[in-house]
């Protein structure tokens, strides 16, 4: 993986600009689609986003040919980008897509209880709604005006500190902020194994059914007709186990199921669940 990050630091440096084509729109379908829509890249916007990149440290000769218009590097920065992810970010991505999800289902939840102002108030403290105006911590000072356009929020796992945005204002208006961690960087997960045999039974069944799209424990233990002790407790166990994401929303907390928790409650067996419960057997 060390090869792939010299490559491409040139093109992501740690501070400050890095090109817009490099985060399509077409990422929300996946790594495939996203790919596919670098590759499509036109020679004039390759010319005009990497002219912009700092000259502090010369560029590679590769990027450069890109920077002059040349759309045939495209392939190999594909390629490059797909091992890096294949290494960095494919092994945990279960781990990161239930963080990704809990806080959907966060904002989702207060779209539900005050609509857009109460969405837009639930950002992270970095971001801060005085309508009709939505402040945010910026690496630089600049408005970006939505002129009548809606504004996509994505969650980030990998966005720290400050939110994002496109360079462009002529693109699509996205806010990518980061979600809220619970440890200082990305540590492995608990095995699975360790925590998943205690699942056996009808009540923990029942409490994985009850999550549905977001639920707080007092809203579960009503659902699955359980004492609210006995709701977290169990909620505790499956957060331990890995099928549900936990996040503190003022003084309520909202559960949320993990890829890992919808898998197992649809009758997919990934490996990991497949292994549980082939030893309950």
């Amino acid at each position: 993986m060390n090869g792939e990050t010299r490559l491409l630091a040139p093109l992501v440096p740690t501070r400050g600009y890095f090109p817009d084509f490099l985060t399509p729109a077409e990422g929300l379908l996946g790594m495939d689609d996203a790919l596919c829509a670098l590759r499509a890249t036109p020679a004039v916007r390759l010319h005009d986003e990497l002219s912009r990149l700092s000259t502090a440290r010369p560029l590679p000769p590769w990027i450069r040919t890109m920077a002059e218009g040349d759309t045939r590097p495209l392939g190999r920065l594909a390629g490059v980008l797909r091992r890096y992810y294949e290494a960095a970010v494919a092994p945990h991505w279960p781990r990161l897509q239930g963080r990704i999800e809990a806080d959907r289902a966060a904002r989702g939840r207060a779209l539900l209880d005050g609509g857009a102002d109460r969405l837009l108030a639930s950002l992270p403290p970095m971001m801060r709604w005085r309508a009709p105006v939505l402040e945010a911590d910026y690496p630089v000072d600049r408005d970006l005006h939505l002129n009548g356009r809606g504004l996509l929020l994505l969650p980030s796992y990998f966005c720290r500190r400050t939110p994002v945005t496109f360079h462009n204002p002529d693109l699509t208006p996205v806010l990518v902020y980061p979600v809220e961690h619970q440890t200082p960087r990305l540590a492995p997960p608990t095995p699975p194994e360790r925590s998943l045999g205690r699942l056996v039974g009808q009540t923990r069944s029942a409490i994985l059914r009850g999550i549905g799209v977001g639920c707080t424990t007092s809203e579960l233990a009503r659902r699955v007709d359980v004492s609210l002790a006995s709701a977290s407790q169990h909620a505790t166990v499956l957060r331990d186990a890995g099928l549900l994401v936990t996040l503190r929303q003022g003084n309520a907390v909202l559960h949320t199921l993990t890829p890992l928790g919808a898998a197992l409650l649809r009758g997919a067996r990934p490996a990991e669940a497949a292994a549980v419960c082939e030893r309950q057997v």
